[in-house]
Formats: structure tokens, sequence, C-alpha cells
């Protein structure tokens, strides 16, 4: 008889606030502005997008369609170039030195790491190369001839969008769900949280924070990388095993 594959442990993290201490896509919106390719009014709705997002009052798919509108017609190739180096430059520094130790132990245990986002993986792609993660779930774009329709390859990559994405890789990879891990911030990724025998709520919005202490899942809440910096000793640490202790409510900030 032919021998059972051995099934393996994920572990999946969400990106904005829970690998990166900012929101990738207000970043992205101020580096257009910046650039003179969106005026003040589109950063400011852009910006009370997110924080009607925080609030639970954004249908985030919908408005992740119309947002991908704008890049009808542009060049795949260009936006690939634009977006790598936009991602060191622009975002890398925002990498929590915690989530970056969790993502060195967990591969250090060699279990399968990924990012799981609903951001494109003009962001996702380049972060990923970065902190040495191979395996990286998106919302993904439709592209015809090598550019962009303005469409969306649904569904995106929110919710339980993340699942339908992540299946493939469970297959592909022989995943164990209920011995893997998922870190997130939302309250949004609840259904995933609940598929993973160890979920992980760090840095959590109200509500998953409520959530989580009624659950008693462990929450972690990471310092900036500023923070981080300044309380550390020179020396460098070695990866570590992921806490599991849950921290009080007056450790936020």
């Amino acid at each position: 008889m032919p021998s059972r594959r051995e099934s393996r442990v994920g572990a999946f993290f969400d990106m904005d606030k829970t690998l990166i201490a900012e929101n990738s896509g207000s970043l992205y919106m101020k580096h257009r502005y910046e650039q003179g390719e969106i005026d003040g009014w589109e950063l400011t709705k852009g910006a009370l997008a997110y924080l009607r997002y925080k609030a639970g009052l954004l249908d985030i798919a919908a408005w992740t369609r119309q947002a991908m509108l704008q890049f009808e017609g542009e060049s795949e190739a260009e936006l690939d170039r634009q977006a790598d180096a936009w991602t060191v430059d622009k975002v890398v520094r925002h990498v929590y030195p915690e989530a970056r130790e969790a993502v060195r132990w967990h591969q250090a245990q060699g279990h399968v790491v990924a990012i799981v986002s609903g951001a494109t993986r003009f962001v996702v792609g380049p972060l990923a190369k970065h902190l040495g993660i191979d395996h990286f779930l998106y919302t993904r774009l439709e592209v015809l001839d090598g550019r962009f329709t303005g469409q969306v390859i649904e569904p995106v990559c929110f919710e339980r969008g993340k699942i339908h994405w992540l299946e493939q890789l469970v297959d592909d990879q022989h995943i164990d769900l209920a011995r893997s891990w998922f870190y997130t911030d939302s309250i949004t990724d609840l259904p995933l949280l609940e598929l993973v025998g160890h979920p992980v709520v760090t840095n959590p919005d109200p509500r998953l924070y409520r959530e989580a202490a009624r659950r008693r899942w462990p929450v972690r809440f990471f310092q900036p990388p500023e923070a981080a910096e300044a309380a550390q000793p020179e020396t460098p640490r070695a990866a570590s095993a992921p806490s599991r202790r849950r921290r009080s409510s007056g450790a936020r900030r």
C-alpha cells in the first residue's frame, strides 16, 4: 500500500495591523498623493473609507471592486516594478519586530507559513519576499493582454473569501487546520480564526478583543517598530515561540 502523506502545520498571517503597523491601503493612497496621481479629495475619501471599515460600516468587498477600477488599462508589468520599489521604501519599515519573530519561529518549526490578505499581490508579494515567506494569498485582479481590466477575480480575499483562496493551499500542502495557527487583528477574520486550532489575536479591534476574551483566545499586542527598537538591547535575539499568554487590556495603546 502507498504510504499516507504526513499532514503539516500551517501558520497564516493577516497583513495590515498584524504583520505591519499600518494599513497598506492608506500608505498607498498617501504615496499616490505624493506622486501627484490623486488629489487631496481622493486622499480624504480613502481615509474616510478606512475609518468606516474600522467601525464596521463599510462593505469592503464592494469598496474593493470599485477601487480596483482605477487600474483599468494600466500595465501589469509596470505596476509590478513600481510595487517592488514602493513596498521596500514605504512598507517594510512598518513590520512589527514581534511579528517578524513569530514568522521566523514558525519557519524554524517547519510550518507552512503564508500571508492571507485582502490586499493585492503588488503589496503582499514584495512583503512576503522580504520576510522569506513562500506562500501568499491576496485579492486577484483580472489581466488581459498584460493590462488590467479593472475587474476583481471573485471572491475578494476578505472574510470568507480568505477561506476560499486558502483551501487550495491547504489541499496542496496537506495542512491540518486543527493543528494550525492564524494571526489577525480584525473581527472580519473570525471565520478563519474559528477554523484553526491555534487562533492568535494580535492588536485587535474592539469587537475582536471582546470576542477573544469571551472565547479565552490568546491576545498579543505588538509594539510599533520604533517603540520596539528603542526598548530592545543591541544584542539580537533568537526566534522564540509565540506567547500563549493573554495580556490584560491595560497593555493596549
